[in-house]
């Protein structure tokens, strides 16, 4: 006999009807592999009617949070109002809950996940991280005897298409963006992605499912890739390099580092290879040691697939198919360790006079903060002015920023053109 459990979609846009789309066609097929027959009860969107094969249609999403035959909500509306309020009404219902909003989830996880607890309901999230790729299940299961001690990963795909085509195609910042957005690739309005803002999103929420703690996004420094200049590309492909806009956790002791920003990693990299709108998240553990994740980070399907992997998951455990118990993120307390106090190594490209003294007055500068040069290379001179790239040896980050204060006050140096940092040691 099989087992039905009934879903409700609050939200019919790319990701909701998109779960429709899959649903519709693989019905059958998750039906014979699980044993539980997933229906679509109701639909809800305030915008548009669209039309739900079998399943009743409203612009009223109480309707579906008042039904007592739905068991499991999917919240495809995104952002947080009114999604908070969906989200924390379907949980204190009693009722299970699937999302893929990464903002809510980064910003009130905390407030989500104690509710869920105190109902003993599940609320699952895998495709609010990298789309189709099945990141959280694999750090909360499968990856469940390992200690973690870092995540690391591209996590945008419009920041990584665009920085892919600014490697390869030498184009500028403004072009590959242009083309993204004519491929889908990213929004009207690109600013989250650019600054670094969904990236910071997504940190989070790895911060807090690999073992980790509950983060507070003002907490996570962020720096997007608008400063990343073409020279910056070459410069870092001549030396055996490639630029990636990554978000980095770090599990120390008693603190964790959760931080996105562009980083020059060795073209050997597995994430160096990453290229256009794919999304990989590098894992480091005790036990396993070194893995990768890779997929399509974003799109309708990919993130319906991560979508209904949950609510198969939650199916099966609420109709006895499988025993299960709901999965609730780590309490830690863990101290956000300040950027200041991280410790890398450095890219710095600069501007300065094509005259003799030059090096030498920024060598003083790094020798009297006891910084040490990995290396020095004076690019084509521009007019008068010639281009520097330094690369320093690991050092702490409060020490550099204040070297290059002082540096930038040299009469010497034009202006400090990047920073960035390299590697992910």
């Amino acid at each position: 006999m099989q087992n039905k459990v009934y879903i409700g979609i609050i939200g019919l846009g790319v990701v909701g009807s998109s779960v429709v789309k899959v649903l519709r066609k693989n019905a059958g097929s998750i039906s014979q592999k699980t044993g539980v027959d997933i229906i679509i009860k109701k639909a809800s969107d305030v915008l548009n009617k669209r039309s739900i094969a079998g399943a009743a249609y409203t612009k009223n999403a109480s309707e579906i949070l008042n039904d007592p035959e739905i068991s499991i909500v999917i919240e495809c509306v995104g952002g947080i109002d009114p999604a908070k309020k969906y989200v924390l009404s379907a949980i204190n219902k009693g009722k299970h809950v699937v999302t893929s909003n990464k903002e809510l989830l980064a910003k009130y996880g905390k407030e989500i996940f104690e509710a869920a607890k105190e109902n003993n309901v599940y609320v699952m999230y895998e495709a609010s991280v990298c789309g189709g790729i099945p990141i959280i299940k694999a750090i909360r299961e499968s990856l469940a005897a390992n200690r973690i001690k870092e995540v690391s990963g591209i996590v945008n795909g419009t920041t990584n298409y665009i920085l892919t085509k600014m490697t390869n195609n030498g184009m500028s910042l403004k072009e590959a963006l242009t083309q993204a957005q004519k491929k889908g690739f990213a929004e009207a309005n690109p600013k989250m992605d650019l600054d670094g803002s969904d990236a910071v999103y997504k940190a989070a929420i790895l911060a807090y499912t690999s073992g980790g703690s509950f983060v507070n996004i003002k907490d996570i420094y962020k720096e997007g890739i608008l400063k990343i200049a073409p020279e910056d590309i070459e410069y870092a492909k001549e030396i055996g390099y490639v630029i990636k806009l990554l978000a980095i956790i770090k599990m120390l002791d008693g603190e964790i580092e959760v931080r996105v920003h562009p980083t020059l990693l060795e073209a050997s990299h597995p994430l160096a290879k990453v290229s256009d709108n794919y999304n990989a998240v590098f894992v480091k553990t005790d036990a396993m040691g070194e893995g990768m994740f890779y997929g399509e980070g974003a799109g309708g399907l990919p993130t319906a697939s991560a979508v209904l992997a949950d609510v198969v998951e939650i199916a099966k455990a609420i109709s006895g198919c499988c025993d299960g118990e709901p999965y609730y993120p780590s309490e830690k307390k863990l101290k956000v360790r300040n950027i200041n106090d991280i410790r890398s190594r450095y890219y710095i490209r600069l501007e300065a006079p094509d005259r003799s003294g030059v090096l030498a007055g920024i060598s003083g500068v790094f020798s009297k903060k006891k910084i040490s040069i990995q290396e020095v290379v004076q690019r084509e001179s521009k007019g008068k002015n010639a281009q520097i790239v330094i690369i320093l040896h690991e050092n702490k980050e409060k020490d550099v920023q204040d070297a290059l204060s002082a540096i930038s006050k040299l009469p010497v140096v034009k202006r400090i053109c990047s920073v960035i940092r390299v590697g992910l040691e």
